[in-house]
């Protein structure tokens, strides 16, 4: 295939040297992105999202610049956890029936396109069947006002269906993070997720074990309520590195709900503690 006859030769990666795959890489057509890096979960309810905010917000810490794109276009939530789901992003029209999307800025400046901020109202339901879904997924990517992006994190939806091949196979994406919870039938699910991007050959960094404790209010002593097993033994079930175990925190989940969970990140040295040699 040449150049020529390729239909994404304007956002195709090896359009200067000419398209040698069947299926070129999308890339954004408004900004420069370094790093792309994907959340993944086998199943919903673990906190992937609530993880891809935490991760988010401790780049934004260190001093990259970030951008979050919310490709859990059914059940999306990344706006949620920034407290900008009251604001809407900005829908551009172009010539050519063609548009560009400008993206909901956080307190720390990162950059944010969902679902829910293109939709009138954040409860309104997206109706629509996979193609439809994967195309709306692509165009958000691409066509979205990026700018210079040191990071992309893309939350994922749960399990190995449309969206997730799409991120793997279609979009430039470096590595993914995993996010499991330490039951056993979340682990067996979530393996399916790890085996899925090894065949298609997607480096995996690790996984972030959620919701793996509680601290006792008194002795402030780890108890782990879901299972007996150690997040190192569900990382070695999994066969993949262990990034750090999070606890069941009401505190995390009072400012999730309040709109001021990047906040509290931004101030727990726990987050800190666990996430700062990820990137």
């Amino acid at each position: 295939m040449s150049c020529e006859d390729c239909k994404s030769k304007d956002t195709c990666q090896t359009k200067e040297t000419g398209c040698k795959e069947e299926n070129p890489k999308l890339m954004p057509r408004y900004g420069k992105i370094k790093n792309i890096i994907g959340i993944i979960s086998g199943k919903g309810g673990v906190g992937k999202s609530t993880v891809t905010g935490i991760i988010a917000t401790m780049l934004a810490k260190k001093g990259y610049k970030v951008g979050v794109l919310d490709a859990d276009i059914t059940g999306p939530s990344m706006p949620r956890f920034f407290g900008v789901n009251d604001k809407r992003a900005t829908i551009i029209p172009l010539e050519n029936d063609m548009v560009k999307f400008e993206p909901v800025e956080t307190d720390s400046e990162i950059k944010v396109i969902s679902m829910n901020l293109l939709t009138a109202v954040e409860d309104e339901p997206v109706i629509w069947r996979g193609p439809v879904i994967t195309g709306v997924l692509k165009q958000m990517f691409v066509e979205t006002n990026w700018g210079e992006l040191d990071y992309l994190l893309i939350d994922m939806p749960p399990g190995t269906g449309d969206i997730a091949l799409t991120v793997m196979q279609e979009l430039p994406i470096d590595e993914i993070v995993v996010v499991s919870t330490p039951q056993d039938m979340v682990s067996m699910i979530v393996k399916k997720v790890v085996i899925m991007a090894q065949k298609i050959g997607i480096k995996i960094k690790g996984v972030v074990e959620n919701m793996a404790y509680i601290n006792c209010p008194d002795c402030d002593k780890k108890i782990r309520v879901f299972s007996k097993k150690s997040s190192e033994e569900n990382a070695d079930y999994l066969g993949i590195p262990l990034i750090g175990e999070l606890p069941i925190n009401i505190e995390l989940t009072e400012a999730l709900e309040s709109g001021k969970a990047e906040e509290y990140v931004r101030e727990n040295s726990l987050y800190s503690l666990i996430f700062e040699g990820l990137y």
